[in-house]
C-alpha cells in the first residue's frame, strides 16, 4: 500500500495532525514509541486567552481559541469522552504593582471577550491567598491530553495505522515523487517529533530553544475549586481534590531527569496560592519544542518537498495546534499560504548558512 503521508510523532501535533488529514480523505501511516515522560503526555493541557505577566493577550487567540474549542468538541463526540474542560481562571495580582500594571491595560477593549471581571479585593478565605484580588479570566480550561492521544492510538492501532517502533531517519529514502521506509511508501512524510526534532537532519538548522518543565500533581483534602488558579504556576483542578501544578521552564540543564529543586520551587509557590496542606502524588519532566521566537516551526523542506515538519508549538499547542494543523493540511493539498509567522521559509537563511558550510 502507498500512503499519502508518513507521520513520525504521535504527541499532540502529530494526533491532531493526522486526524485533519483524516478528515481531507488521506491515509496516514503513524511511527511513535510510547514515552511516558514525552512533553504532551505530561502537561496539563492548559488554555489560557491571557499570557503571562505582561496581561497581553495570547498570539492570535481570537482566531485559535474558536478553532481549538470546535476540534476538542467534535473529539468528545467522536469518542463519547470528557475532553475540553472549561473553567474560569482566576489570574491572582501578585503585588501591588502588579495590579496596578493590569489597570493601566483594563480600559483596551480587545478584552472584552476573555475577563469577565476585575477583583481590586477578593475575600478571605480559609483556601486560597487572593487578599490582593485578581482577574476571572473566561473561555478557558485544560484538555486531557494523555486520555485524548491514548484514543487516538486505540483507534490507530485497530486499523493497522500505528507503528510503535523507533523511526530510523537514516533508512528514509527519498524518491523523485515520494518518500520510502522499510518498504512502506509515501508521498510525503512529516515530522511531529517535538524536541527530538532539534537532532533531526533534515530540520536541525532550525533554531530550536528547548527547555525543560517540571510539574507536580497533588491531592488537597476537603477542598474542590471552582477555578483554574494562576499566580507564578497555575493550579488545575482534575477532579477528586486532585490538582496538577506547573510548570517550571529550565533552558540550562534540558533533560529528562527529575530534580528535587523543581519540587521545592513547585511546592512553595503552590504554598502561596493555596492555604490548604497538600500532598505530593507525583512529579513529572517532560522537554517541550519551544523556538527562539516563539511561534511554531511548520512547513515543508526547503529543497525536499517530500518532507515536512510540524513542530515547536511550546507550551500553546494545546491552543495552537488545532487551527494550524488545518491550515497545513490546506497547504499540502491545496497550496494554500500558510502564516508567514509560522512557516519555516522565515529561517530560509540560517538553512542556507547551514548548506554553506559543509
Amino acid at each position: 500500500m502507498i500512503y499519502d503521508y508518513l507521520v513520525v510523532g504521535h504527541g499532540l501535533a502529530g494526533a491532531i495532525l493526522t486526524c485533519f488529514l483524516e478528515e481531507n480523505g488521506k491515509t496516514a501511516l503513524v511511527f511513535d514509541v510510547p514515552k511516558a515522560n514525552a512533553a504532551s503526555r505530561v502537561a496539563a493541557g492548559l488554555i489560557n486567552p491571557v499570557a503571562g505577566k505582561r496581561f497581553a493577550k495570547s498570539w492570535q487567540v481570537d482566531a485559535f481559541l474558536p478553532a481549538a474549542s470546535s476540534f476538542y468538541q467534535s473529539m468528545e463526540e467522536r469518542y463519547q469522552t470528557p475532553l475540553f474542560h472549561r473553567k474560569p481562571i482566576l489570574k491572582l495580582f501578585s503585588t501591588p504593582e502588579e495590579q496596578n500594571n493590569w489597570m493601566g491595560k483594563s480600559t483596551n477593549t480587545a478584552w472584552d471577550d476573555y475577563i469577565e471581571t476585575t477583583h481590586l479585593q477578593l475575600p478571605l478565605t480559609e483556601y486560597v491567598h487572593q487578599e490582593l484580588g485578581g482577574l476571572l479570566i473566561q473561555r478557558g480550561g485544560y484538555v486531557a491530553l494523555r486520555t485524548f492521544l491514548q484514543l487516538r492510538e486505540e483507534e490507530l492501532q485497530k486499523q493497522g495505522r500505528l507503528r510503535t517502533d523507533s523511526f530510523e531517519v537514516s533508512q528514509l529514502e527519498l524518491m523523485p515523487h515520494g518518500v520510502r521506509y522499510q518498504g512502506v511508501e509515501a508521498k510525503k512524510i512529516i515530522f511531529c517529533e517535538g524536541a527530538q526534532a532539534a537532532q533531526n537532519p533534515y530540520f536541525g538548522w532550525l533554531p530550536f530553544s528547548l527547555n525543560k518543565g517540571e510539574i507536580l500533581d497533588i491531592n488537597v483534602p476537603n477542598f474542590d475549586a471552582s477555578y483554574i488558579y494562576n499566580k507564578a504556576v497555575y493550579v488545575v483542578p482534575i477532579g477528586q481534590q486532585h490538582y496538577r501544578i506547573g510548570a517550571t521552564y529550565n533552558w540550562r540543564e534540558v533533560n529528562e531527569q527529575l530534580t528535587p529543586e523543581a519540587r521545592e520551587e513547585l511546592t512553595s509557590k503552590t504554598k502561596d496560592i493555596l492555604k490548604k496542606p497538600f500532598t505530593v502524588t507525583k512529579q513529572y519532566v517532560g522537554i517541550r519544542p519551544a523556538v527562539r521566537d516563539r511561534k511554531p516551526l511548520i512547513g515543508i523542506h526547503p529543497e525536499k518537498p517530500q518532507v515536512g515538519i510540524f513542530n515547536g508549538m511550546g507550551s500553546k499547542g494545546v491552543l495552537m495546534a488545532p487551527l494550524l494543523a488545518q491550515q497545513f493540511v490546506s497547504m499540502l493539498e491545496q497550496q494554500t499560504p500558510l502564516w508567514p509567522e509560522v512557516n519555516i521559509a522565515r529561517y530560509l537563511s540560517m538553512y542556507v548558512a547551514s548548506t554553506s558550510n559543509i
